[in-house]
């Protein structure tokens, strides 16, 4: 899942992009309302995390204009206004898909991120397999042949975006904008050090093939 934060409390912003990598999720920041509508320009976004006050551009603008894409981001809409009328005019009249109230419980807000991720017009499965590879997107568990596997979140994302290609190559440039965080230099090792590790958790060292030109495949 690849998230924007789009907050100009710094603190706060880096807070919640940390809990939500550890998550499993790649996440991006924004400190304005014209740089968050920017990068959703430039960026398929699953889910936008908005705060409401802004500098440029308020997030009730950002909100307005985002919804007159083809294929919009689902937004979730923060707030230090908790009021009911608030939360109604979010939903209704702005167009956010869910609403939150500062200050939150961050277990509340990635439940409602995933909530929100799941709202796409065919949800995918909580549970998918590869082979004798079982992964539990809701448990983020990994089991091997029944055994077991712990894996960091950079590991389990991109397990997860492997079995999803069902045996077909995922490139490497895709496995970097859909796992990794739009500072990540592609030309890094990042990929190749994570697959790597991959390999031995999974107990083979051909279990993720890469396939020159194409990237990088599920061999079982």
């Amino acid at each position: 899942m690849r998230v924007l934060v789009a907050e100009d409390h710094r603190i706060l912003a880096r807070t919640v992009a940390t809990g939500l990598r550890r998550q499993s999720m790649a996440v991006d920041l924004a400190a304005s309302g014209d740089e968050a509508e920017r990068m959703c320009l430039l960026t398929d976004y699953d889910v936008l995390i908005l705060d409401r006050d802004l500098p440029v551009l308020s997030g009730d603008e950002v909100c307005r204009r985002l919804r007159e894409l083809v294929d919009p981001p689902r937004i979730l809409m923060l707030t230090a206004a908790g009021g009911i009328e608030d939360k109604v005019y979010g939903l209704e009249h702005l167009g956010a898909d869910d609403y939150l109230a500062k200050p939150f419980d961050f277990a509340e807000l990635v439940a409602r991120v995933r909530a929100l991720s799941r709202r796409a017009p065919k949800p995918p499965p909580l549970v998918i397999r590869h082979g004798g590879i079982c992964l539990d997107r809701d448990r983020r568990e990994v089991r091997v042949d029944g055994r077991e596997v712990d894996l960091t979140p950079k590991e389990f994302a991109v397990l997860q975006r492997l079995i999803e290609a069902g045996g077909d190559a995922v490139p490497h440039g895709e496995l970097v904008r859909s796992v990794w965080d739009e500072h990540l230099d592609p030309r890094t090792s990042a990929v190749r050090a994570t697959i790597s590790r991959l390999r031995g958790k999974l107990g083979a060292r051909d279990a993720v093939v890469a396939d020159t030109g194409e990237g990088y495949r599920l061999w079982r």
